[in-house]
């Protein structure tokens, strides 16, 4: 007498259910096995593992996890009662799955490089232009490599549909023409990835950068594979496409360095000491902490209709620190033209004419 039989099961369906207890077994034993594996790999990778042991395990975790149990189905599948078609219809959806879970483990693996590039070269330090170049080339080039393998990964599911390899085979015969459509298609698209490609090697932006865009002062927060992400300086956020900055000029304060100078324009009278503004400029930026003691000059670049113009020049270690000391200074150099030296400051002369025809001439000083 047939196990079936004694089980009081038909043939038909002890045949399916002792098909899905293999299935499942190994579905679970590979999942388990998987398990094992991660859990001991951590417990190593914390006492002696480093920055790459630790990103690869915390990336590659979850889709290891759903990779573990397709092995083990497949090779226990041929142990089963399935017979063609339907065999050769799941083995074949399996592989797809495989194929599509290894393309997302392939890009998780991606993003190591990136999580051992900011550990080695962390951005939140005094000079970090070095390491904000470093960061955002590993950063374009992974969102390229992704881009790659994603396209990879896709094509290998579909090839291995016998349809989908003929119809390869004749876009392979007319090449030339679909290039074309493909090309005219996804213009803006290709465009930007080149440009972003261009990016990565001639560095005219990286991460943290302060730049002038559109008019619109603000630093590069996010580079993606299309967009650039300024964040302005009033916590707007530019997005601007990535073409931009290889097609358009576009002013970078940091491309080589953070420090900066700037100027504060001062109008006074012919009478001013441009002496006494001099040793008051220095005095004022040795009291404040914003001055990176590198340039601190008085020039007098305009001398008429009565007025002299005092370009004040200074410098600072970066942008918003340089804007802080230009409106200190401004501010701390006319209060002392009007304390010391309020003869100085700008009037403004009207000339009036008695009944008499006289002249007479009145002075009104202008409030500072």
């Amino acid at each position: 007498m047939t196990q079936s039989a004694v089980l009081g099961l038909p043939a038909e369906l002890s045949g399916w259910l002792s098909t899905l207890a293999i299935m499942g077994g190994a579905m679970v034993a590979g999942l388990l096995e998987c398990l094992v594996f991660l859990i001991i790999l951590r417990w190593f990778t914390r006492r002696w593992g480093g920055v790459i042991s630790r990103s690869l395990v915390t990336r590659a975790a979850r889709p290891l996890l759903w990779l573990s149990p397709f092995p083990t189905l497949l090779a226990v599948l041929p142990a089963t009662s399935l017979r063609d078609p339907a065999l050769a219809m799941l083995t074949h959806a399996i592989w797809i799955v495989v194929i599509l879970v290894t393309t997302w483990l392939l890009t998780r693996i991606v993003l190591v490089a990136t999580d051992c590039v900011q550990a080695a070269y962390p951005v939140d330090v005094a000079d970090n232009r070095r390491a904000r170049r470093i960061v955002t080339l590993v950063q374009i080039l992974r969102q390229v490599a992704t881009v790659l393998i994603v396209v990879i990964g896709g094509s290998a599911a579909i090839m291995t549909f016998p349809q989908a390899r003929s119809i390869g085979a004749s876009i392979l015969a007319s090449a030339g023409i679909a290039a074309l459509v493909i090309g005219m298609a996804a213009r803006p698209a290709l465009s930007n990835i080149i440009a972003g490609v261009q990016i990565a090697l001639a560095e005219p932006i990286s991460l943290d950068d302060v730049v002038i865009v559109e008019g619109e002062w603000g630093r590069i927060e996010e580079i993606t594979m299309t967009y650039v992400v300024v964040r302005i300086w009033d916590l707007r956020r530019l997005i601007v496409p990535l073409s931009h900055f290889i097609e358009r000029p576009f002013q970078n304060w940091t491309r080589q360095h953070a420090d900066l100078m700037g100027t504060v324009f001062v109008h006074a009278d012919f009478g001013v000491p441009v002496d006494s503004v001099r040793a008051e400029l220095t005095r004022i930026l040795d009291a404040s902490g914003l001055w990176d003691r590198k340039v601190n000059v008085v020039h007098v670049t305009d001398a008429v209709n009565g007025r002299l113009e005092l370009r004040l020049l200074m410098s600072a270690a970066n942008a918003p620190t340089l804007w802080d000391l230009r409106c200190h200074v401004r501010e701390k150099m006319v209060d002392f033209l009007r304390v010391n030296h309020p003869d100085t400051l700008m009037r403004t002369r009207l000339q009036m004419l008695s009944e008499s025809g006289r002249d007479d001439p009145y002075t009104a000083p202008n409030t500072p």
